[in-house]
């Protein structure tokens, strides 16, 4: 028998082999099936043409497609079996549907976007065939269904007929309807009529659109299609010519040869006596050696370079925690000080809303407030000065249990009426909260500043009240979209972690930042939140080791182990050897993490808290949205759910060993709490 039937081992619906074929002479299967030539060439003939393929090249055998693969010279061809089943539970029509590559039109080389992540999935597939690292099935699984997905949009047998109906998909549906009725019904009586009558279009008009999308006549794409289909009939039946002939829907065994003869350049019985052999000798005729498969991961490896589970054992970290180990302090310095939106906008609810979010969940000491000499907060270069404003500024923030770190402004002053600014400001607060406090807080002025303005902001804080005064840079405007992105998760984790600071904290993003002032969602500003209150990554960062304890019990790349009292936290984070500064890191598919905690002393309620971009980063998922410049409120309220850490909660009871298999799809981070119980 011609027709094969393909096996399915183990739990994934594909059959992989890596082989070296001299000769597989014409046959037939129920399975898709897709050649990749790893070394040398091949020649395919799949139904009536021929066409070679060389190195690196793929082409696709459809559902039931009669074919043959011959070389003279050694090969290596990696040769997938997709089983038809399990696509159809994502595509009904699937058993339906052709596909065609490149090389099945000779001189035109397959180049392309869509080339490379075919070959990608092709190789994601194989590695996990190979490896068999842990859920391997479900990477297989998950990367069949997008291998589909791309078959379907860019390889779709109708748009390498006629490209234009890639975009036309009203067009597209109603040619495949047609295809799909010839392919079902060839060996009846089909009417051109009929079908345009379905279709509500004139046999005419429909004849002639037929041509342009399948590339020949109605009648010749109802004749080829039959003579194809005899080929199954001739070789594996020993019905007669004309029993085949009224089989497939020819009128006359006459025109049955003549199309036949116009196709295969020979005439059913040529054909017949050529091909048609009995199992014995098809089964002798075959010369095909099969190779380790493994042995075509090297071929491969160029489009697993970013594949993070390719030598999956290798790519595991492996983290072995004996919690009674003390490496010293961990101290929160990150939480000194975070800047705050302009003094002018504090008391906006929704601004008030969101800093009380940050000091709730994270903590800050000081809070920068930046222009608090301003006609917005009724201070005027002349007249007189009305501090009721900034006094409640000052109190909403006091009440949040955050100290001001005051930015004195000096633009629009005279040196006199600065002098006058800053002497009233020191009384009245002090008059309003002691001099002790007012002495904890924190005075700027920008180091740009005239020596004339420094001068007289010195000698009043230094020199009279003995206060802390310094100078900052205040005209950054470090504007980068990577700051939006979930890349700043781990990077920040790890620079704190290892005591590099990686640059000042900043509360909101702020509109004027915005390069495009049509896109108000995401525009690249440092701030943790974006101006309407949505936790972008880099908030997590700060969350997560805002939850770690004092003292250090382990620490390593990609991990830090922390303890308060009998309470353990342990945070771990995308390896930062792939990562050189925001921006240029390499995408990360998935870091794996294999952790051992020992000498745990009592049973623990564990709750695990994880972020990554493929999960629940708000940057990812408004990319996902399009990149909508403006949210809606609905929008607005479902992006701030979906950004929401994943939690999950366990329960430890008091054993030697405990042990945990974790994962991190993309740049992000988990947090792992151990609270006693």
């Amino acid at each position: 028998m011609r027709r094969e039937h393909i096996s399915y081992t183990g739990s994934i619906p594909v059959n992989i082999q890596l082989l070296d074929i001299r000769e597989y002479p014409i046959h037939w299967h129920q399975s898709i099936e897709i050649l990749m030539v790893l070394k040398g060439s091949i020649n395919v003939t799949i139904e009536s043409d021929t066409y070679r393929l060389i190195e690196n090249e793929i082409e696709i055998i459809n559902l039931d497609e009669a074919h043959r693969i011959f070389a003279d010279k050694s090969n290596l061809v990696l040769m997938l079996h997709i089983d038809p089943n399990f696509f159809q539970r994502y595509y009904e029509d699937i058993k339906n549907m052709y596909f065609y590559t490149d090389c099945s039109f000779e001189g035109e080389p397959q180049v392309g976007e869509n080339y490379e992540i075919f070959k990608k999935y092709l190789s994601v597939i194989l590695c996990e065939a190979v490896q068999k690292g842990e859920d391997y099935d479900v990477y297989v699984r998950e990367t069949l269904v997008e291998l589909l997905y791309l078959l379907i949009n860019e390889f779709h047998y109708l748009i390498y007929e006629n490209r234009d109906l890639k975009d036309n998909i009203e067009q597209l549906q109603r040619y495949h309807r047609i295809a799909k009725y010839i392919f079902n019904n060839y060996n009846n009586k089909i009417s051109l009529q009929d079908i345009a009558k379905k279709e509500f279009l004139s046999a005419q008009y429909l004849s002639n659109e037929i041509k342009n999308a399948l590339g020949i006549s109605f009648q010749d794409f109802v004749n080829l299609t039959r003579a194809e289909e005899s080929v199954k009939l001739l070789l594996d039946t020993d019905m007669t010519i004309s029993e085949i002939s009224e089989e497939v829907g020819f009128s006359h065994t006459r025109y049955y040869n003549k199309h036949f003869k116009r196709h295969y350049k020979m005439t059913p019985l040529q054909y017949r006596k050529k091909y048609k052999l009995d199992e014995d000798k098809f089964q002798q005729a075959k010369q095909i050696t099969s190779y380790d498969l493994s042995a075509a991961l090297k071929y491969m490896s160029p489009y697993l370079e970013n594949y993070e589970r390719y030598n999956y054992e290798e790519r595991i970290v492996k983290i072995n925690v004996d919690v009674y180990k003390n490496l010293g302090e961990f101290i929160h310095d990150y939480k000194d000080t975070i800047i705050l939106p302009r003094a002018c906008s504090i008391l906006e609810k929704e601004v008030c809303d969101s800093l009380r979010t940050i000091q709730h969940e994270i903590c800050f000491d000081y809070g920068s407030i930046k222009e608090v000499f301003s006609q917005e907060m009724g201070i005027n270069p002349e007249g007189i000065i009305n501090l009721k404003k900034l006094k409640k500024v000052i109190d909403t923030l006091m009440s949040m249990d955050l100290r001001p770190d005051v930015v004195f402004n000096f633009q629009g002053f005279t040196p006199i009426r600065y002098k006058e600014l800053l002497t009233y400001f020191l009384d009245y607060f002090q008059e309003e909260y002691g001099t002790y406090e007012i002495g904890k807080w924190r005075y700027t002025i920008d180091k740009d500043a005239p020596y004339e303005f420094k001068n007289i902001f010195y000698s009043i804080l230094r020199d009279e009240w003995d206060f802390t005064a310094k100078e900052a840079c205040l005209n950054e405007h470090d504007v980068n979209p990577v700051y939006d992105t979930a890349y700043m998760l781990p990077f920040i984790i790890r620079q704190i972690v290892n005591n590099k600071e990686p640059y000042k904290v900043k509360a909101i993003d702020e509109l004027q930042e915005a390069k495009n002032p049509a896109n108000t969602v995401f525009f690249g500003d440092k701030g943790l939140l974006n101006w309407e209150g949505l936790k972008k990554p880099s908030y997590y960062a700060y969350y997560f080791l805002g939850q770690l304890g004092d003292t250090i019990i382990d620490q390593g790349e990609s991990h830090i182990v922390t303890s308060k009292g009998e309470d353990f936290q342990i945070l771990l984070y995308t390896n930062g050897q792939d990562m050189k500064a925001p921006g240029k890191g390499r995408d990360i598919a998935e870091r794996n993490f294999s952790l051992n905690i020992t000498n745990l002393w009592r049973n623990y309620r564990v709750i695990i808290y994880e972020v990554s971009e493929s999960i629940n980063s708000s940057y990812n998922q408004w990319k996902a949205m399009g990149e909508p410049c403006h949210l809606t409120d609905e929008e607005l309220r479902l992006l701030k759910l979906s950004s929401i850490p994943k939690i999950t909660m366990d329960f430890r009871k008091k054993k030697p060993v405990q042990h945990f298999n974790l994962k991190i799809r993309g740049h992000g981070a988990i947090l792992i709490l151990f609270n006693a119980s």
